[in-house]
């Protein structure tokens, strides 16, 4: 729900609208009353508030300099509604209510490092700008993207321009495949993979993949399994003052929420990053799909709408 994002939400004007593929559609948002739109890097996503009041994500897939933003929309049958609704209702010249951007998947290229980017369906969002700047950088790179058929693998024909050879698509009606073990076993030295896309690719990835760099990006919740503690913990809010206690059926943020402390919050399911919360002391059992195992082991911060402590007391700073 949009509970909590009332003090960063503004709205912007959908400038344009055409089909990305036969199943996304492309908007191009832009400011209105002569403001700008926030700055933005590869890897960007933006929380878009629909009529109903509920928050779904987006991930920026234009180009960053910019003064309008682009999102792609997957129109997905089995969805939650969001999809449905941009598809058939919002037009040109109409008002779109959004917060952001935020970038928990973020890309910076390095000389000396090569890159690979795997996409999957609509993943090819948050990765086309990555790979534009890879491009731009003038890193090595190449960009592998897979999907059903042509017709529904959106940014096609601008990625070819963009990237020539160095783009390579597997369409599955083509019996074209990506095969994961072979693209990793051909890898060079220090390279790194972006990976966004199905839950089934991101997991196979990462399993081939696995003891190299791997970064993912989920737009579902990945499976998790039982909580590390069964009982209620504390949890104190070192900048309020306030100590909470939050039982085993309930989120540290609800409780956050019912102690009357505000905290940023969005999707509630750890894939938005919206609740990210500096993490003062305690152990944390971490439940999102964001942080990548280094920053899990860190321990300095949390995602408080579904990881829970994994020791007694937690001191967060709120």
């Amino acid at each position: 729900m949009s509970a909590g994002l009332h003090d960063t939400e503004f709205d912007v004007v959908v400038t344009e609208r055409v089909a990305g593929s036969r199943d996304v559609e492309l908007f191009t948002l832009g400011p209105i009353g002569g403001a700008s739109l926030p700055q933005w890097t590869p890897g960007s996503h933006i929380d878009v508030v629909l009529p109903s009041g509920d928050v779904r994500q987006y991930s920026l897939c234009g180009d960053p300099a910019a003064d309008t933003w682009r999102i792609g929309v997957l129109r997905e049958v089995d969805g939650r509604g969001g999809s449905a609704w941009l598809h058939d209702e919002l037009a040109v010249g109409e008002t779109l209510r959004v917060a952001g951007p935020r970038n928990h998947f973020e890309f910076e290229p390095r000389r000396g490092t090569a890159y690979r980017f795997v996409a999957g369906g609509v993943g090819i969002t948050p990765i086309s700008a990555m790979a534009a700047l890879a491009a731009a950088a003038g890193v090595d790179y190449e960009l592998h993207y897979a999907g059903r058929s042509r017709e529904t693998m959106a940014l096609l024909d601008e990625l070819a321009v963009r990237h020539g050879d160095r783009l390579h698509v597997y369409a599955r009606d083509e019996g074209s495949r990506l095969d994961l073990d072979r693209l990793f076993a051909a890898l060079p030295p220090f390279t790194t993979t972006y990976c966004c896309g199905p839950e089934r690719l991101l997991d196979a990835v990462e399993a081939a993949g696995a003891g190299r760099q791997v970064v993912v990006e989920r737009f579902e919740p990945k499976t998790v399994g039982e909580p590390v503690l069964h009982e209620a913990f504390e949890v104190e809010l070192a900048a309020s003052g306030i100590t909470v206690t939050v039982p085993p059926e309930r989120s540290v943020l609800d409780v956050i929420d019912d102690a009357g402390v505000l905290v940023l919050s969005s999707c509630r399911e750890g894939t938005c990053g919206t609740c990210e919360t500096v993490v003062l002391e305690g152990e944390v059992d971490h439940r999102d799909s964001i942080l990548t195992p280094d920053e899990q082991a860190a321990n300095d911060r949390m995602f408080v709408c579904v990881s829970r402590a994994a020791c007694p007391r937690l001191v967060l700073d709120l």
